[in-house]
């Protein structure tokens, strides 16, 4: 009881705004065993959200948002419905600046209806918290790191148009970092590398696009200009859900730690259910097929299509689904609406996997080494897709124009050819062969700001450099001075000297064609 209490007497205070989605789930994990350890932790979220709850670990404080449950669970929804859209490629920009428009309106008025909550932010003011944890791909959570002048932990996959390498003023050099939807990978061909540039450039763009309204926000609340990059520059440690395992090889800097593989989680049993289709499924074992939890209905000409191929091998497949059921649903496919995900693929007789390429579901898969068919849908999915296909570990298809011939040759491929499996299991084991945990690993850099308010002594000096200074330009334009000076002062001494010299010879020779005469 005397340990327990000087537990909660030694731990720090922590405020915490995260992200819905996906993205909650690898923080709550990392909240959790914060909370395990004593710390007070209060999360700061909206009154609707798709997973955010509360918990026994963490407090929960919700502020009022301008629309409603329902209206956000059929916003998620049509994301994962438009996903199978094909339309040509003007209508799919202009549906895409629309969609951007939506998303940025939607969220920065979620991010105002917080920051003009006065109750809430002078409860916020008043608990003296040591540091704040946010996920910043909507920056609403560094805007109120700044307004309470808290020490920040950003934990994150990754932030659009490569804002968390320039805020961190990390180098990014376009001739093997392939940019964010690119799907390159870091060996580039000429016409890659092209593109790559060209995406690089339009990022500023992207960026205006995400961003701005949150740039005029924050302006607005702090009562002086700031921009995005300025506000993220702030950040104290971030926290990135990459591995080099499954990354490509890159520069980053001391403040930036890797903790890819988070979300990989100890094996449970099996419920006696999904353990009795695990042991029916005999020598020939099973595959285990899921889209993630923003799809839950597919177009029923390819979900038929889909239902074919999966007829077409011998393992029992597992598929997450709530859709409608197609009429040609094989003997072999169990549908089901939930399933342990990562407890199954931990299981010996898993033969394949069949995911959207979500980082959570790519981790996992690396974890229990079992190779992966990919159809990614959205966002990073296509670069985590590539970035797996790259290490030999498994096979991409294209979800708009797959047909039944082509995800079952891909199956087979996948399940038969041992070399998926053994590039798998290789990348299994340089992934697990690591001196931490990457949980125990967050943890550490969580407490290690709340206990020293910061980490400034892994700030770069680059952050009070300007653009000029940053490149040496400025160095460079003494330096050419000083050489075209150099040369032009040499020159001039050349010059003299040489006229020196003629006008000596001219005044010798006179004499002599004078007394000639």
């Amino acid at each position: 009881l005397f340990l327990s209490f000087w537990s909660l007497a030694e731990g720090g205070k922590l405020l915490v705004v995260p992200q819905d989605g996906s993205h909650w789930l690898s923080m709550r994990v990392v909240l959790e065993k914060l909370g395990e350890r004593g710390h007070k932790i209060v999360a700061v979220i909206p009154d609707a959200t798709l997973l955010m709850k509360s918990s026994q670990s963490f407090t929960i404080k919700t502020y009022s948002v301008p629309y409603t449950q329902e209206f956000l669970d059929s916003y998620y929804r049509s994301i994962g419905e438009k996903s199978f859209n094909n339309p040509p490629f003007l209508e799919k920009i202009t549906i895409l600046l629309s969609n951007i428009s939506e998303m940025t309106s939607m969220f920065s008025s979620t991010c105002r209806h917080l920051l003009y909550n006065e109750e809430l932010m002078k409860y916020l003011q008043d608990s003296k918290f040591d540091a704040i944890m946010v996920d910043p791909v909507l920056p609403c959570g560094p805007i109120v790191a700044e307004y309470l002048s808290l020490p920040s932990v950003y934990f994150m996959r990754g932030l659009p148009c490569t804002l968390d390498y320039k805020a961190a003023q990390c180098p990014s050099p376009f001739s093997y970092v392939p940019r964010t939807f690119t799907s390159s990978s870091d060996h580039m061909t000429f016409t890659e590398r092209v593109k790559n540039l060209l995406v690089g450039f339009s990022e500023r763009l992207l960026c205006y696009l995400l961003y701005s309204k949150y740039e005029n926000l924050a302006s607005e609340f702090l009562h002086r200009e700031v921009t995005i990059l300025e506000l993220f520059s702030k950040a104290s440690i971030w926290l990135m859900r990459y591995d080099f395992v499954f990354e490509y090889p890159r520069p980053i800097m001391p403040n930036m730690v890797y903790i890819g593989g988070i979300n990989c989680k100890q094996k449970k049993s099996l419920s006696k259910e999904f353990e009795a289709i695990v042991n029916a499924s005999g020598e020939h074992g099973i595959v285990v097929f899921s889209l993630g939890s923003m799809v839950s209905e597919i177009p029923m000409k390819k979900a038929v299509a889909i239902a074919d191929a999966l007829g077409s091998v011998p393992q029992t497949v597992l598929w997450r689904y709530t859709g409608e059921v197609p009429p040609n649903l094989p003997k072999n496919v169990k549908l089901v609406k939930w399933l342990p995900q990562n407890d199954l693929l931990a299981h010996p007789k898993t033969r394949a996997f069949i995911t959207h390429g979500g980082s959570h579901g790519v981790y996992e898969g690396i974890c229990n080494a079992v190779p992966m068919l990919l159809m990614p849908l959205f966002g990073d999915q296509m670069d985590n897709a590539k970035r797996v296909e790259s290490r030999g570990a498994g096979l991409t298809l294209n979800i708009l124009e797959m047909t039944s011939k082509d995800i079952s040759t891909a199956l087979k491929a996948v399940i038969n050819d041992k070399k998926y499996k053994e590039n798998i299991k290789r990348l299994s084991d340089l992934h697990l062969d690591r001196p931490i945990h990457p949980l125990d690993l967050a943890v550490h850099w969580v407490e290690f700001v709340m206990r020293h308010k910061g980490a400034p002594h892994l700030r770069p000096a680059a952050h009070d450099l300007n653009w000029i200074q940053y490149h040496s330009l400025d160095v460079i334009a003494f330096l050419l001075a000083v050489v075209l000076l150099s040369l032009f002062i040499s020159l001039k001494c050349c010059l003299f000297c040489c006229r020196r010299c003629c006008c000596k010879k001219g005044r010798t020779r006179k004499p002599t064609k004078s007394k000639s005469h």
